[in-house]
């Protein structure tokens, strides 16, 4: 048995690039940020170093609270109902020509080259009153009267949902590409119909995949900004916009630094349950 020769230090060398910018662009940012979050906030100026925890127990208080459970249920409801409406018409896709495969794939990507600004404002076109899909309803004698569908949690909730979609049909696509066609031939063969051999053999086949997607556009759908604050009202507002209205508009960058702190924490934690999930994946 032959022995494995000793690594050297040129071995790592194409380690070095990728190390150093994670470092220089996520290590240092993040340390100076958890450095800032226990910083004092001093009245009339800015804040000053010290090492206090009031920002971490404001934070920990019943309203902060409330908008950290409403901004973790609306990107798990977003990231379900994106994965829902994006595994049939995934699944859907892959049984198509290669020809069409890569105009449906092209077509997505350009979703995804839209920004979350044109996208709010088109959202809060269709769901308003005088130019939005109600006065279509009322044109087709389903409505008496057009009414404003926005600012709304249902509003918001579309436009994230929408915003995610092509995010999880992309993710999904590779996998679904790639499943053994033998199977639902053999469920058809045995008499499945079409809808049961998606659910009980492709859904099944697939099932860390979908974990692992759901994962990958709840992280996404957390990070929202600008959505909820086009298609919502405050009440409505994620912990994302409040980081910001923190930092910006009250100048209190410690308090912000710290609900950031907890955000990236969420996150990072989101992204190795995603990588555990695809690595046992893999395995299987």
């Amino acid at each position: 048995m032959t022995q494995p020769s000793p690594r050297h230090v040129s071995d790592y060398a194409p380690l070095i690039f990728p190390g150093v910018m994670l470092i220089a662009f996520f290590v240092v940012p993040f340390g100076i940020m958890v450095s800032i979050s226990f910083f004092r906030r001093v009245q009339g100026g800015f804040y000053q170093p010290d090492f206090v925890t009031a920002n971490y127990e404001r934070f920990l208080s019943a309203f902060f609270g409330n908008v950290l459970a409403f901004s973790l249920g609306l990107a798990a409801l977003v990231a379900v109902l994106a994965v829902t409406l994006g595994f049939p018409f995934t699944y859907l896709i892959t049984r198509l020509s290669r020809r069409f495969q890569v105009a449906w794939l092209v077509g997505l990507l350009s979703l995804m080259s839209l920004s979350e600004v044109i996208i709010g404002f088109a959202w809060s076109t269709l769901l308003s009153r005088t130019a939005g899909i109600t006065n279509v309803l009322v044109s087709l004698r389903l409505m008496s009267d057009p009414v404003a569908l926005s600012p709304s949690l249902g509003a918001v909730l579309v436009g994230m949902t929408y915003q995610a979609f092509p995010y999880s049909v992309l993710v999904l696509y590779p996998a679904l590409a790639r499943l053994d066609p033998t199977l639902t031939e053999a469920a058809r063969t045995l008499g499945s119909s079409p809808l049961r051999t998606f659910g009980n053999v492709v859904v099944p086949a697939l099932r860390n995949t979908i974990v692992a997607t759901l994962i990958m556009v709840f992280v996404f759908a957390l990070g929202s900004y600008l959505l909820p604050q086009l298609l919502g009202r405050p009440s409505n507002w994620t912990l994302s916009v409040l980081i910001t209205d923190q930092a910006i508009y009250q100048s209190n960058l410690p308090f912000a630094a710290a609900m950031a702190v907890f955000l990236v924490l969420v996150s990072l934690a989101c992204v190795g349950l995603a990588l555990l999930v695809g690595r046992k994946e893999a395995a299987g």
